[in-house]
């Protein structure tokens, strides 16, 4: 005797024989409530449904379809398309099966807080609109230290982002001496903005050369450590010296694996056209490894100089490294990484800026094989 349980799987395996095609799209499983389970995508909507319904009891699978009491699904132009799609609901719904992209543990983040004395931290998600941010990148614990170094030589604060901060210029109504709260300030590692040691103005300029440091445009932090490290070789101090090299090193990473970062933004930067069923080609204006466009495979060359012109405006203007990985960009950068990591044969659809005018016309696409 069929359970209520059962019943409800044979009505939705029905439902998916019945009304799904087997092209590119994505897939929700929903509770009684309503509320999405699980998204999924895949080239073949229904053949992947069904899967669920041959799933065995210790499998992740039969444990979804035991929850859902719906499933509903879209299509999507290409499995391409359907990956984008699918980050898309997992970001707005949150569904409890959809657990994070192992990715998210190979990448971090360089975050520059708000605030009257902002600070330089490693982090591992980008969930703070109001902050700014460097990344993805890697190197985990080398990252770290690297951070914490120049947070060391530019005399930055690293300490919680609730401490309270007095400048040297705020107005004190009761003349008190304040005591810098850690140690770092008696190491020469901090300016102290918690007891007044800097002004504001003296903060934000080693703050201006922290990120300046980053994005490549001055290497200060480097010249300082490095005529620290020459000053104590003189000295004959060359336990000191072996100590400033080792720091000057853990920079260079850092300088190292910004420079990595520069170069992979620059190499996802193109328009990319991706043939979809049923003759929906689309042509995406991908830069620094975020979608900034989506556009029809234009018929005609007319059509193809006004596509031009409509996805030139998204490459205008230089993009500085912190405006890059924003909350609404980061997962989809690294999603877009994957993608062409994986499948290197794309790369020969991504067209840079020098050979738009190659971009194909529809007919075309049309006369290749489409999944």
């Amino acid at each position: 005797m069929e359970t209520v349980a059962d019943d409800v799987r044979t009505n939705l395996r029905e439902s998916v024989r019945a009304g799904a095609r087997n092209r590119p799209g994505i897939y929700r499983m929903l509770s009684e409530t309503g509320v999405v389970l699980y998204v999924g995508k895949s080239k073949r909507v229904r053949t992947r449904l069904l899967s669920y319904f041959r799933a065995k009891r210790e499998e992740k699978a039969w444990r979804i379809v035991r929850e859902a009491r719906a499933i509903d699904w879209e299509y999507t132009p290409s499995e391409f398309a359907s990956l984008l799609r699918e980050l898309e609901l997992i970001k707005a719904h949150r569904p409890p099966y959809n657990v994070r992209q192992k990715r998210d543990g190979l990448y971090s983040f360089l975050k520059i807080t708000r605030g009257p004395a902002p600070t330089l931290r490693v982090v591992r998600r980008v969930n703070d609109e109001s902050a700014l941010y460097f990344g993805p990148l890697r190197g985990g614990r080398r990252i770290a230290d690297a951070v914490k170094e120049l947070n060391d030589v530019l005399l930055l604060r690293d300490c919680r982002q609730a401490t309270p901060i007095r400048f040297a210029d705020q107005e004190d109504l009761f003349g008190s001496e304040l005591t810098p709260l850690c140690s770092r300030f008696e190491l020469d590692r901090c300016a102290a903005p918690c007891a007044g040691r800097c002004t504001e103005g003296e903060y934000l300029n080693r703050l201006r050369q922290a990120r300046a440091f980053l994005e490549g445009t001055d290497d200060e932090p480097l010249r300082e450590l490095t005529s620290r490290m020459e000053d104590a070789a003189r000295r004959m101090e060359f336990e000191h010296a072996a100590s400033l090299r080792d720091r000057l090193t853990r920079l260079e990473v850092l300088r190292a694996e910004f420079t990595r970062l520069r170069a992979a933004i620059e190499e996802l930067t193109f328009l990319y056209v991706v043939p979809g069923a049923e003759g929906d080609h689309r042509v995406y204006a991908v830069r620094s490894g975020s979608i900034r466009g989506v556009y029809d495979a234009p018929r005609t060359a007319r059509e193809r100089r006004r596509l031009l012109a409509s996805a030139e405006r998204h490459y205008r203007e230089p993009e500085p490294l912190a405006r890059i990985a924003s909350r609404g960009r980061a997962d989809e950068m690294l999603l877009v990484a994957q993608w062409f990591r994986n499948r290197p044969i794309e790369r020969e659809r991504a067209y840079p800026a020098e050979s738009w005018s190659n971009l194909p016309l529809r007919g075309r696409l049309n006369a290749q094989e489409v999944a």
